[in-house]
């Protein structure tokens, strides 16, 4: 069973994942940060500038920076694999001072204003709903093949015209009335959303705020999985009564345990502090490394003090089968996000290698967060992406 913690403390909130006793995710809101959390915010923003160039586009969408668009998330979207996409060029498609209907994608930093895209997505608890577009895709994490089915008839069934969706790995053996049911919610707050930018002139204006950290953990987990959820602030309290109602999570125990330190009561400090080590060690006595970089994220796996007791492929194979455990855990412990590289110790048999990438796409179905696996480059090196969970104001 789950339990989550929120402590709030003057200047900033933690928010801890617990699994019996052990920390699984953990997320920080800096109040003293100068980046605001806006990712999955839907804002309708003014062209500010074109540039032909970088086929992009800047917005105004009422925060410090500009947001950046590219061509690519302003025509409309289709489905890859059966469609070809040509890129038009941006001053064709987009006109200065036009107003746009985005979403922003990944919030801005010290250098670069927040990334945007036309490509709208609300979530729900099984589907997310993609308007203006008829995409139906659904997780590959359901595996069953007559489940799949079922629940892409009822979608199919039900969307309204000229929307598609994302089925998500909850939805699994849900009943069909519940379903619909969300596909009905989503549609009524996209079309709040589009009323609501259609009668705007042409002025940046907030639309929608995604879910916050803890709504968006009772939105991405099944409700019998959480057991409870603590927090030591009263207005935090408040708030998750009435997103419990809202989410029909009424199963789910909230304690308000006033000024108390929570992170402190239920021995979280030094799991925290493990979490902050560039270096991680294995049981075995191997111990992998995580360096952080603009345009990737690299993990290194050492053998360490482990020699093993077989053969030196044998040594390095469990090396890299702990490793592979370990990392899926950082990952997701971390929220890190991105382009991932891991340097396993060098394999000589593809056996090997085949049964290490098996592995880590294993262990990653326990990671809420979308994660793709690319695989062995061709210098032996595991290729994976991630969606993180949300963005660290820190």
């Amino acid at each position: 069973m789950i339990d989550i913690l929120i402590d709030k403390k003057q200047d900033n909130k933690i928010i801890a994942v617990i699994e019996n006793g052990k920390l699984i995710e953990i997320y920080e809101d800096n109040f003293n940060s100068k980046h605001k959390r806006n990712e999955g915010n839907i804002y309708a923003g003014i062209i500010k500038d074109i540039i032909p160039g970088m086929q992009a586009a800047f917005i105004d969408i009422g925060t410090e920076k500009n947001s950046f668009i590219h061509v690519k998330d302003v025509i409309p979207q289709v489905d890859e694999k059966i469609q070809e996409i040509k890129e038009p060029k941006i001053k064709d498609v987009v006109k200065l001072n036009q107003k746009l209907l985005v979403q922003v994608q990944k919030d801005s930093n010290d250098k670069k204003g927040a990334r945007t895209t036309t490509h709208i997505k609300l979530t729900g608890k099984y589907i997310i709903l993609l308007p203006q577009t008829t995409i139906v895709t659904i997780s590959q994490k359901i595996e069953n093949e007559a489940e799949r089915q079922r629940l892409l008839n009822i979608v199919k069934n039900n969307l309204p015209q000229n929307t598609g969706c994302i089925i998500r790995t909850s939805a699994e053996k849900e009943k069909e009335e519940v379903l619909i049911n969300e596909i009905k919610n989503l549609n009524k707050q996209w079309e709040e959303i589009y009323n609501k930018f259609k009668k705007i002139n042409n002025q940046s204006q907030l639309l929608y705020s995604s879910p916050n950290i803890v709504e968006k953990i009772i939105i991405d987990l099944p409700n019998e999985k959480i057991n409870s959820i603590i927090t030591n602030n009263k207005k935090d309290f408040e708030e998750i009564k009435e997103v419990i109602n809202k989410r029909n999570a009424q199963n789910i125990k909230i304690n308000f345990e006033e000024k108390e330190n929570l992170i402190k009561k239920y021995d979280l400090e030094s799991q925290i502090e493990k979490t902050k080590q560039r270096k991680v060690w294995l049981n075995c006595g191997g111990f992998i490394t995580i360096d952080y970089t603009e345009a990737l994220v690299a993990i290194d796996v050492n053998s360490g003090k482990y020699t093993g007791k077989t053969s030196l492929e044998d040594t390095i194979y469990k090396v890299n089968y702990e490793a592979t455990i370990e990392i899926a855990k950082q990952l997701r412990l971390r929220d890190i996000g991105g382009i991932i590289i891991i340097d396993y110790i060098d394999m000589k048999t593809q056996e090997n290698k085949e049964k290490i990438e098996n592995l880590l796409k294993e262990v990653l179905k326990q990671d809420r967060a979308k994660t793709q696996v690319e695989g062995f480059t061709k210098l032996n090196l595991m290729e994976l992406t991630r969606k993180h969970i949300c963005a660290h104001n820190s």
